[in-house]
């Protein structure tokens, strides 16, 4: 039984200074013990101060105490040692911190053991073994917490006192003097009441936050069916198109082969029929060429009795031909069946033309889903494009600068050289980019008047058709100093908005809209919509007034 109790108590027999078994028992005045080397090197650590405690009670001596051997711990120690008590105290004892937990502050040696609490009025971390001070009676004002880290931090810089009350006014936590001070007449209250209502409105933070995590959580799964069932749409309109121009092929083939057929047993036919009056006419030409000879014979014979003879056989005899008189017709023969397999080819390359546009503007469409029109320039910035003017379009009365981004209208004519794609009447130009997908850009403007368009690239260059917005190629938004007007086929529609000398221009080609800005700093004022089907992909340009410049700004 003697031994059970000393197992039972061995924590009590355990140094809080080293936290191993004693070894050379001492016991101090109020009544704690300690190894003798341990509270030796403590105390001769204070030696300085004049002033000897003891670790854990804090109990001090004016005089350094001379230290005697406990005996009788002395004698229960060994036993423990005997019976592995040693063994068991370090086990049980012993628990270093690990990597991220907080370490306790009076541990000395390299493995510092792990903090249970937190003491708010020292401001220290304690093991289990050294927090057994605070549960002295003296020490009940002092604050227990969790061990944490940073203990600083929970104190006032100004004043070195608890943080323990949050100024509303300045949303900052202070301390009770802060509010005599600096804080003086501020809305404050305790640092707990305040948390309680945060922490309310955390909950519903939280809440708030589950419900759109769920909201996007249900969109990413509705989104990936979607992207699935896209995939597999594609791939089946892929093998659906290659299975219809396969039949089109094979049937572009067989109708080959018929025409070839066609035109082999045509030429056979007329070919056995001439060749049969080759023969005819070969043989017929052989007899009158034997009766011929005849003839001639006869016509040279001396012998007039002879002559007279004959001459009745010969003469009365004729050569008979049942080969009609035959007609060579030019060498036209099967020409004109290329002819018209030719004017097949062209009539289907046309067609095939004109529906090309019809399914690549379809398949353009096509789209998983379709995102937001966006409402602020921060929205239409990601879709910002880069842009670059076209010398071969620029009139002769425009000069180009800026990297080719700025264009500016001049009195004179610049010798630019001739090129079929340049604007000859208006003074226009366009930018070298095709854009058929969404695209944002601005224009920052000077002078008196000046258009900002989008074009088709087959435009007329020359004529009054020529001229942006006076025909259904182009779109164009006129910026005066005063107004806007928009004009599309030669219809003008009045737009009204802040004044601004910088135009947002907003394309989205598969949906079908042409938005113009009027641009404010980082803000964004819809000037004008479009809503309609482009069919071609299109181009920026622009016309100005004399002296007028417009410049495309660098977004990206």
């Amino acid at each position: 039984m003697a031994q059970q109790g000393v197992v039972l108590d061995q924590d009590q027999f355990c140094c809080s200074i080293c936290l191993d078994l004693l070894k050379d028992p001492v016991t101090l005045a109020c009544g704690h013990s300690y190894c003798s080397s341990c509270i030796e090197g403590c105390w001769d650590q204070d030696e300085q101060k004049g002033v000897y405690s003891c670790p854990q009670c804090r109990q001090s001596f004016t005089r350094r105490p001379a230290l005697k051997r406990n005996y009788m711990l002395a004698e229960v120690v060994e036993k423990l040692k005997e019976t592995g008590g040693d063994q068991a105290a370090q086990s049980d004892l012993t628990s270093p911190a690990g990597p991220g937990e907080v370490t306790c502050d009076l541990c000395t040696g390299p493995r510092k053991q792990r903090a249970l609490k937190s003491c708010l009025v020292c401001l220290l971390s304690y093991c289990q073994t050294h927090l057994q001070p605070h549960y002295h009676p003296k020490m009940k004002n002092h604050k227990l917490v969790e061990a944490m880290s940073g203990l600083q931090e929970m104190i006032c810089s100004s004043h070195d006192k608890l943080l323990e009350v949050f100024c509303r006014t300045d949303q900052q936590c202070i301390c009770m003097l802060c509010i005599m001070d600096e804080h003086k007449g501020h809305d404050t209250v305790s640092v707990k009441a305040e948390r309680k209502e945060k922490q309310d409105k955390l909950v519903l933070s939280q809440q708030e936050v589950q419900q759109r995590v769920q909201q996007r959580e249900k969109e990413l799964k509705e989104l990936q069916q979607a992207v699935e069932s896209f995939k597999r749409s594609g791939q089946a309109a892929v093998e659906d198109s290659e299975r219809i121009f396969t039949e089109l092929i094979r049937s572009i083939e067989r109708r080959r082969s018929e025409v070839k057929d066609l035109i082999r047993a045509q030429q056979g036919a007329a070919v056995s029929q001439a060749e049969g009056l080759l023969e005819r006419l070969e043989q017929e030409i052989a007899e009158l060429r034997r009766r011929d000879a005849e003839l001639e014979k006869l016509s040279h014979t001396e012998d007039n009795i002879h002559f007279l003879q004959n001459y009745q056989s010969l003469s009365s005899t004729s050569v008979s031909s049942d080969v009609p008189s035959i007609s060579v017709p030019p060498l036209q023969y099967f020409k004109h069946v290329t002819e018209v397999v030719s004017e097949l080819r062209d009539k289907l390359e046309e067609l095939i033309q004109r529906e090309w546009s019809n399914i690549s503007t379809t398949v353009s469409t096509v789209d998983v889903f379709l995102p937001p029109e966006p409402k602020t320039r921060a929205d239409l910035l990601p879709y910002s494009c880069q842009l670059t003017l076209d010398p071969n379009t620029l009139h002769r009365n425009l000069y180009l600068s800026e990297e080719n981004r700025k264009v500016t209208r001049l009195k004179q004519q610049q010798p630019y050289p001739v090129h079929p794609e340049r604007f000859t009447l208006y003074p226009q130009v366009l930018c070298r980019e095709a854009l058929s997908g969404r695209c944002y850009w601005e224009v920052e403007w000077r002078g008196n008047t000046v258009d900002i368009a989008v074009s088709y690239k087959d435009i007329s260059r020359t004529g009054d058709n020529s001229y942006f917005g006076y025909n259904n190629k182009s779109w164009m938004l006129q910026c005066y100093c005063n107004c806007y007007t928009f004009r599309h086929n030669s219809v003008d529609t009045a737009v009204s908005g802040p004044q601004s000398s910088r135009v947002g221009v907003y394309l989205d080609h598969k949906a079908g809209t042409l938005s113009f800005y009027s641009v404010d700093s980082d803000t964004v004022t819809l000037l004008h919509r479009v809503q309609t089907t482009f069919t071609q992909p299109l181009y920026p340009g622009f016309w100005l007034c004399y002296n007028a410049s417009e410049e495309i700004m660098k977004l990206w």
